[in-house]
């Protein structure tokens, strides 16, 4: 079949789990198209990667308030759009594959529905009402909004992708579908460099290095982890202990604001987007990662990308306790129950100082995710899904 696959948020191959799913189904003999934003170092406007024809389109910018949320949504639309003929008349497609959020994409892919009946897969990343709930605490006519687009992108699919049994819950609830048209693909990592080198220097001279990666945005609790930092090095006493915060995103600049104000710099470096060579090297050498994505209704269906990566590499890690936090990482988190950075430095200095016991937990998370998680499992589903609109 010939697939067109429309992500907004990130390009690829920068989006993980889109790039994962790509490649998978080029390697099932599906001829791929992806169109996505120009952004973050991606900003050649056609490229042929890897045998996936790829279109990049120009946004407004990382949005962090409605106004930027108005303007990123409006120009990725247009420029989703253009994209989107540019590869109809290229190389025409079968399947129209939209990956959210957000929730408006069904626009794109109505007319070619209704005109040449391409079918629709839709890509359940983040459950938008939600994310739009937490990232600012409120309802209103534009959640109603939110949640009317969700409920049309339901209407228009007729295969649709959850990332975890939690959202797969919620989509046949929402979008009364029959189990036989949602299917769960998760996102377990495969192409991280599992042999990359240790770079001891990243630890600073201190003995422990504890790192986060990820989104610095409003709904990512990366302020959380600063005030456990403070805590650690005020409260406790604790100068043995590094981090290394990797990642960029809208709230970046007031994170290291945050950081600076804090007068934390000489324990918190905070690079922004890094090297793949970076961040394996980073994985390699840390003792331990940070999960600091606060317990909400939003986060309780995400399965985080950074806390596979963490298992990915054998190491154990400190998250707040959120439902599918708890479900994927199993036994290689130490889970923190309330929305607390005290509490949260309390637990990274209780696995920091007991070795053995983050040695195991590490080795349980990376079993964990060569087996019941592992990419290939979700490469299965993810086939079959394309089968069922095939």
């Amino acid at each position: 079949m010939r697939v067109l696959i429309i992500v907004e948020n990130l390009p690829v191959p920068l989006d993980r789990r889109v790039w994962q799913e790509a490649c998978a189904l080029r390697d099932a003999g599906h001829e791929v198209t992806v169109i996505c934003p120009q952004m973050r170092g991606f900003n050649e406007p056609e490229e042929m990667l890897e045998g996936i024809q790829i279109f990049r389109h120009w946004i407004s910018g990382e949005a962090s308030g409605l106004g930027g949320f108005f303007a990123e949504y409006t120009t990725a639309l247009l420029g989703e759009m253009i994209s989107a003929l540019k590869a109809w008349r290229r190389r025409g497609f079968d399947v129209i594959h939209l990956c959210n959020p957000p929730d408006l994409l069904f626009l794109i892919a109505l007319p070619f529905k209704w005109l040449a009946g391409v079918k629709v897969i839709y890509d359940v990343h983040d459950l938008w009402p939600e994310m739009f709930e937490a990232k600012f605490q409120r309802r209103g006519l534009l959640y109603q909004a939110i949640r009317l687009a969700e409920r049309c992108t339901l209407a228009l699919a007729d295969v649709v992708l959850a990332t975890n049994e939690s959202v797969r819950s919620v989509i046949l609830e929402r979008g009364k579908k029959h189990d036989s048209q949602v299917f769960t693909v998760r996102t377990a990592p495969n192409t991280l460099d599992l042999t990359a080198p240790v770079d001891q220097s990243l630890r600073k001279g201190r003995r422990h290095l504890v790192s986060y990666i990820g989104v610095i945005g409003s709904a990512d609790g990366v302020e959380y982890l600063i005030e456990a930092v403070a805590h650690i090095v005020r409260t406790r006493q604790r100068h043995d202990v590094h981090f290394l915060l990797m990642g960029h995103g809208p709230e970046y600049d007031r994170v290291l604001a945050l950081r600076d104000a804090q007068g934390l710099a000489a324990f918190i470096d905070m690079p922004g987007r890094v090297t793949d060579n970076f961040l394996c090297s980073a994985l390699q050498t840390m003792d331990l990662g940070v999960a600091c994505d606060p317990i909400n209704t939003y986060n309780d269906h995400c399965t985080m990308n950074k806390t596979l990566e963490y298992m990915a590499f054998g190491k154990a890690q400190v998250i707040f306790g959120t439902q599918e936090g708890r479900f994927s990482a199993g036994e290689a988190a130490l889970c923190v129950m309330e929305n607390s950075a005290e509490k949260l430095g309390d637990a990274i200095l209780e696995l920091l100082d007991d070795e053995p016991r983050r040695l195991e937990m590490g080795q349980k998370g990376r079993d964990r995710l060569m087996g019941e998680l592992s990419w290939e499992h979700s490469v299965q589903a993810l086939l079959q899904a394309y089968q069922a609109v095939g």
